[in-house]
């Protein structure tokens, strides 16, 4: 998608530069306007061609899953009117201008006055559809920006909403607990059945010494913020491992100590306005 974002902004690049040509084309009715609008035309019709790539590229994409996507879509698609409006707008500007034929038999021929009428007639008809398709061609580079800035928008708020559910699934911890997962995250956590304390007891082992009670590894391993190796026989010692969603609890910040219970007032409040 990033891709993407970039090439629509190259495009809304070429749409202003041929918003800059036509705005600021000079010419003179008859031939010279045929040879300086007609390239106009052609690279109208080729940038409406590109949207329509780039529209049914999106549309085909995982990006349509993104909330706001629609939108997005939307609006290209109105910028492949708008760039269509603008090569309408060229090509009826070469439709009013004057062409210099021969007329049918038995019509007389344009003389030095009429064909200047004609030329003066045709210029501001002419540069009505200039305009038109400038301000379309305006409108064009407008939307590519505007949609490649909502694909931004909307996929970082997607992200940002996916960090944010990740860290909501992330259980809270105490400090025993907190503890017990960072020293496990080391890699060297084992659980044991010991044979010394009875038939079926259990009990976990560290690397750096740090005392962890059975109750303690059960409740992490529930929450799935630990795993161990079902392969290993307990005797043996099954190989402990902090999961992803452990290791996303440990980027969290060590919890604080639990306050202790407030202090309750044996006094009755007093009532303001009470009956005596």
């Amino acid at each position: 998608m990033a891709e993407q974002v970039q090439q629509l902004r190259t495009l809304a690049r070429e749409f202003e530069a041929l918003h800059a040509r036509v705005r600021d084309l000079s010419y003179t009715p008859g031939t010279d306007a045929l040879r300086q609008i007609s390239p106009l035309l052609l690279k109208a019709q080729d940038l409406t061609a590109t949207v329509l790539v780039h529209l049914g590229t999106l549309e085909s994409s995982a990006y349509t899953s993104v909330a706001g996507s629609r939108s997005s879509l939307e609006c290209l698609a109105s910028v492949a009117v708008a760039s269509s409006l603008a090569g309408n707008d060229l090509a009826s500007a070469l439709i009013a201008n004057p062409y210099d034929g021969a007329p049918f038999p038995g019509y007389p021929a344009d003389d030095a006055a009429t064909r200047t009428a004609r030329h003066t007639a045709a210029i501001p008809k002419m540069t009505e559809h200039l305009a038109d398709a400038a301000h379309q061609l305006d409108l064009s580079a407008t939307g590519c920006h505007y949609v490649a800035a909502g694909i931004t928008r909307d996929l970082d708020a997607a992200r940002e909403e996916t960090v944010s559910a990740q860290a909501a699934a992330v259980p809270a911890l105490t400090r025993t607990q907190y503890d017990a997962l960072k020293a496990l995250a080391l890699g060297s956590g084992h659980l044991y059945e010991s044979a010394q304390r009875g038939l079926g007891a259990t009990r976990v082992a560290t690397g750096d010494g740090t005392r962890i009670s059975i109750a303690t590894f059960r409740a992490l391993h529930k929450r799935g913020l630990v795993g161990r190796d079902m392969s290993t026989r307990l005797s043996r010692g099954q190989k402990i491992t902090v999961t992803k969603l452990g290791h996303q609890a440990l980027a969290r910040p060590r919890p604080t100590a639990t306050a202790g219970p407030a202090l309750v007032s044996t006094t009755p409040p007093t009532i303001q306005g009470a009956r005596r």
